[in-house]
């Protein structure tokens, strides 16, 4: 930088020096970690691959010792490979898989990652001539991944070579076996269904894939069929109704002849009943009758053995004793009785035998 000079009124001017600026470069430390990353990212690309949730994996060795497909089937999370294309690495959903017949894309399923597939709907002739169009939804998972690889191909093989060629068909010569009407049968529909599964996974599971089930969600016919098959719905319900009606009816006036013969029942049980009561008081009332009569008769006769008894004590002997004590017993309570002594009315109470004289004791 050139020197400055200032010209200042009145002042020598003289030279100034600029300043120098010194350079500041990058710490070392500071690139050393950036080489290491490097390194790293560069090792983890080459040597190693990602397995991620929801996949499996198959090496294959393209160059050295055990060259092919190896069976070894490897689980989510780091695998080792050799780098410049001497293995590579295969990978296969280990999830549920969905493949679709349906002309209705907004009805799609939409599984993890893409793993599904969607084609038209199965154009399906019934066992009475007419045509119907089945959304069908196939589930089935990759359960051998090294018979997928070498029996069908590598990727997404398994539905194009897999089960997309196999699906149409199979529903074809299942729920061909439905007549038009039978299609509404849904018990019926689903034994159909049952059997296209079994079919399938006769046909794929030597391929490592298995079904797990078969749904039909929606079908249907051209608008005329259509039109004729709900006509004909329409009138077969209303004769299902005319029916149940007339089976209600039926019902209900059977009902309302066992509710009258409950209610006459209940009456003649309640008569009887009453009668049972009215005769349960008749007899209670005779019983308490007779047995107070039976008492009153056992009262009577004692009295009467007692009066009996005590007449008959007093004729026996000793009945002038008893009369000479109870006349005796009209003096109890007289403190002072004045009674001549002398003469023919006399009386001398220390006289005893003229005591008992008196008293007509004999």
């Amino acid at each position: 930088m050139a020197d400055e000079q200032f010209d200042i009124p009145g002042v020598t001017p003289f030279p100034v020096k600029a300043k120098k600026h010194r350079k500041k470069g990058i710490p070392r430390w500071i690139g050393f970690i950036g080489v290491l990353m490097l390194m790293c990212f560069v090792i983890y690309h080459m040597f190693l691959v990602y397995v991620r949730p929801g996949e499996m994996a198959l090496k294959e060795v393209k160059i050295g010792i055990n060259r092919g497909i190896q069976k070894t089937v490897y689980a989510p999370g780091l695998m080792f490979r050799k780098p410049f294309g001497l293995d590579q690495v295969h990978k296969f959903p280990n999830t549920l898989l969905v493949f679709e017949t349906t002309d209705y894309p907004d009805s799609r399923s939409r599984s993890n990652r893409g793993h599904y597939r969607a084609e038209k709907a199965a154009h399906i002739q019934t066992s009475d001539g007419f045509f119907v169009d089945v959304d069908c939804s196939i589930l089935y998972r990759i359960k051998d991944p090294y018979k997928v690889i070498t029996t069908i191909g590598p990727g997404r093989m398994y539905e194009d070579n897999g089960i997309i060629p196999k699906a149409e068909p199979v529903l074809k010569q299942a729920l061909g076996q439905l007549t038009t009407e039978e299609f509404y049968n849904s018990p019926l529909r689903f034994e159909k269904t049952v059997i296209a599964r079994r079919i399938l996974n006769e046909q794929l599971e030597d391929k490592g894939i298995h079904v797990e089930q078969v749904l039909v969600r929606y079908f249907k016919y051209s608008d005329e069929i259509q039109k004729n098959i709900e006509e004909k719905k329409l009138k077969d319900q209303l004769v299902f109704k005319n029916q149940s009606e007339a089976k209600a009816a039926s019902e209900e006036a059977t009902l309302k002849r066992v509710i009258q013969e409950g209610e006459a029942n209940m009456a003649v049980k309640l008569e009887e009943g009453k009668a049972y009561i009215v005769q349960m008081n008749a007899e209670k009332d005779l019983y308490v009758r007779k047995r107070h009569a039976e008492a009153d008769l056992l009262i009577k006769l004692a009295e009467a053995e007692k009066t009996e008894l005590k007449n008959y004590a007093l004729r026996t002997a000793g009945s002038d004793m008893l009369v000479g004590i109870e006349m005796a017993k009209n003096l109890k309570g007289i403190d002072v009785i004045i009674l001549p002594s002398d003469g023919s009315t006399g009386y001398n109470p220390l006289d005893l035998r003229d005591s008992l004289n008196m008293f007509e004791v004999k």
